[in-house]
């Protein structure tokens, strides 16, 4: 089998013989395997092995994108004519073109994100299984989704007609489980996973399925609210999206296109000067961290809010040309989001400040209006009185506007979910409006 380097040498020589003026390619190399048991019976065990080719060329600043899963010399060949012809049928983009070529990652640090697992099927189903069994222990769970386990990992090249080829590998891993409280005609789902670059960092099955048959139970009992204006924590496992919001608002092709809440807000405060937004790519053995962007560009350490101004769009190539600005080599997103504060304490902490209010665990629905920052989601969670949890929350709806949401955050907390690409604990915010019981 032929490495991605000796492929992507295969694909150079024959964009060379169609003189195209630049070129990109990226190359991936996949595999995998899940399995997912469901009340101690095996529903699925797949292995993934995926292979893919992506091809941009430049015809002058006529671009051509060509795709394929066949990586045979004649699937290349193919692949090859296909961009090179909708290139030559394609109109100038003045804003198309790499980029420049000292912003290139030819050396490529080490991040130490490949931790390969030697799965095999009788391991993960007994983990799997093991998993379930400790939720289905619990006294309020009386029916499950089942748990998963599963395991990938590969290496993606990048190549360009600026002399650069580079690679990077990875792995990740994660077991999860999802299940059924029930009391009566009273039922609550719940999910719970863990996820790691390196399987021996993994929670232990026991501690997901207890933690995730304890979350069901704790639902049970929920009431709807009075309509009404109050204070709202989003806890760690959703904080993330505010962010999340705030960053693609950010983001250049955004700005340049004018459909954003936060246009033209350089240096403009958008969160409480507390609080800073750090993008650390570099951050070794991290879920999200990575060495160059889609454009070859080599990632750094840089600040898009500090003290709650915004110190930089989001920015691939193509946009920061729109903008006649510099790359932030955020072609693809952003990666290890580190939200910034100087709060010191955790949820329960917070909930003790907020006296009264709502604690938000989960969101449905898609209600963010990224251009005017209207927000309106389905809400789940806890509702707090005197400092304590007094009851579950369900059937409610929490609205307000970003900019106020954002500009309103007291506190943010120090209990991190580093599961994900964004790391920020719990965030309380000072008011948003809770739609729920109709008089």
């Amino acid at each position: 089998m032929m490495s991605l380097e000796q492929i992507a040498q295969q694909v150079i020589q024959i964009l060379n013989r169609h003189k195209v003026s630049g070129y990109e390619i990226s190359l991936s190399n996949s595999s995998g395997v899940s399995t997912a048991v469901r009340l101690g019976k095996v529903e699925t065990l797949e292995y993934h092995l995926d292979k893919s080719l992506d091809i941009n060329v430049y015809l002058g600043q006529a671009k051509g994108h060509a795709s394929s899963v066949d990586l045979s010399e004649s699937g290349i060949l193919k692949t090859v004519e296909s961009a090179c012809l909708i290139a030559k049928y394609t109109q100038n983009d003045p804003f198309n073109g790499l980029a420049p070529k000292e912003l290139m990652a030819f050396e490529v640090p080490d991040l130490d994100l490949y931790h390969p697992w030697d799965l095999d099927p009788e391991h993960s189903i007994e983990l799997a299984a093991r998993c379930e069994a400790q939720a289905l222990d619990h006294t309020d769970i009386n029916k499950s989704d089942g748990a998963e386990v599963s395991s990938y990992q590969g290496e993606g090249l990048y190549a360009n007609s600026n002399g650069m080829m580079s690679v990077q590998k990875g792995a990740k891993h994660s077991l999860s489980c999802s299940v059924i409280a029930g009391q009566g005609k009273d039922m609550q789902t719940a999910y719970e996973y863990t996820a790691a670059l390196d399987a021996q960092d993994l929670q232990t099955p026991e501690w997901v399925g207890a933690g995730v048959a304890k979350l069901a139970a704790s639902k049970l009992g929920a009431r709807s609210l009075p309509s009404q204006k109050c204070p709202v924590i989003f806890s760690p496992r959703v904080s993330s999206g505010l962010f999340s919001q705030l960053i693609g608002a950010l983001g250049g092709s955004r700005q340049y296109k004018k459909s954003t809440f936060l246009l033209n807000s350089l240096d403009q405060l958008v969160l409480p000067s507390s609080i800073s937004i750090l993008e650390k790519p570099f951050a070794k053995k991290t879920i999200g961290a990575k060495a160059f962007d889609r454009d070859g560009v080599l990632k750094r350490q840089q600040y898009f809010v500090e003290s709650g101004q915004v110190k930089s769009y989001v920015l691939s190539q193509y946009s920061a040309n729109q903008l006649g600005l510099q790359t932030t080599a955020n072609s693809g997103g952003v990666n290890n989001l580190i939200v910034e504060h100087s709060f010191s304490g955790d949820l329960d902490e917070m909930i003790k400040l907020m006296d009264t209010g709502l604690v938000v665990t989960e969101l449905m629905g898609q209600g963010v209006n990224g251009t005017t920052g209207d927000y309106s989601r389905g809400a789940g969670g806890f509702w707090v009185e005197n400092g304590k949890i007094q009851y579950p929350v369900s059937g409610i709806t929490i609205a307000g506007n970003l900019k106020d949401m954002l500009l309103g955050i007291e506190h943010i907390g120090t209990d991190v979910d580093h599961r994900g690409n964004i790391k920020v604990g719990s965030v309380l915010v000072n008011q948003m409006t809770i739609a729920g019981e109709t008089e």
